[in-house]
């Protein structure tokens, strides 16, 4: 079995079609065919459903797609890791985060691309949840949770520590209260994130501890989305105070305290503990220290222990 093999087994799985995945490798559409052959009898099973017509992949197909897709990005790490030896004047930063902690990636990316304008940077966009799988599927490199996850298998470093907001329009007749108790909130409609997190059940536990309702009449799909629904006078919010900073700064919405939901959040920078990090990374978290040391709290640069 080659690489070379499953590159053009993985182009006919995506094109659905011997002749598109040709044009795309430029290549004849007999050698496509042979090359599947080959890959068939390497493997001894037949990958794809000749019947269907229409490229669909047997049990088999299914199973090797999702294999050839890990062999092909270790390849691409690999030669990406190689180029990279020359310099950092080229190279590529694979990073992850969610809507909430891509804010904390902008401004440490601001310092990384003043000091590296050479080096290209994306983001992928993932829930928080699922950013351990992704790294161990090797899709990028670092990623940002608010979690601590599995000690064994990944090094996690803490890099800002975040609170929770109770958010309120200006207009609102909390907007003057300064601090409030949970039980004053038991009438108030909150707009809510759709996405199940392990911060809305600790919102949700804290109204059913202190027997209040919690009255989540409008759900959102994004941050931005709440914000802009209660600054418009639309009930209110609990939201990381990291994604109002501008809002509150400018008077758009208004923070109220609230005595029993003092909710403390670590964002931390993780990696594969056994991955060989490229430079473009290794400099990246040298320009997170960098940030940290600079600012000062709620900036941190602590590499958490294993055990």
């Amino acid at each position: 079995m080659e690489l070379a093999q499953l590159e053009t087994f993985l182009a006919v799985a995506e094109e659905r079609s011997f002749s598109r995945a040709a044009a795309r490798l430029h290549r004849t559409q007999p050698a496509v065919s042979q090359t599947i052959r080959k890959l068939e009898e390497a493997v001894g099973e037949t990958l794809l459903d000749r019947a269907a017509h229409d490229g669909s992949l047997t049990a088999a197909g299914e199973l090797l797609r999702d294999y050839a897709g890990r062999l092909l990005a270790l390849r691409r790490e690999a030669a990406s890791a190689l180029d990279e030896l020359k310099s950092l004047e080229r190279g590529r930063l694979q990073l992850a985060a969610n809507e909430y902690t891509c804010l904390y990636l902008l401004q440490a990316m601001d310092g990384f691309r003043r000091m590296y304008p050479h080096i290209s940077v994306t983001v992928h966009r993932t829930l928080a949840s699922r950013v351990p799988e992704q790294l161990n599927l090797r899709t990028f490199e670092l990623g940002v949770i608010s979690f601590r996850p599995d000690a064994a298998q990944f090094r996690s470093i803490a890099v800002y520590a975040d609170s929770l907001d109770f958010i309120v329009s200006p207009g609102h007749p909390l907007a003057r209260a300064g601090r409030v108790s949970i039980n004053d909130l038991g009438e108030e409609v909150f707009i809510a994130h759709n996405v199940a997190s392990p911060l809305r059940r600790r919102v949700i536990e804290a109204f059913q501890r202190y027997r209040t309702p919690l009255n989540m009449g409008i759900e959102l799909p994004t941050i931005e989305a709440i914000k802009r629904f209660v600054a418009m006078g639309n009930g209110v919010a609990l939201l990381p105070h990291l994604t109002v900073v501008r809002e509150l700064e400018t008077g758009d919405l208004v923070r109220v305290k609230v005595n029993e939901l003092e909710v403390r959040r670590v964002l931390r920078l993780v990696h594969r503990r056994q991955a060989t990090l490229s430079y473009a990374a290794r400099a990246f978290l040298g320009t997170v220290k960098e940030l940290a040391r600079e600012q000062g709290p709620p900036f941190y640069y602590h590499v958490e222990r294993a055990g």
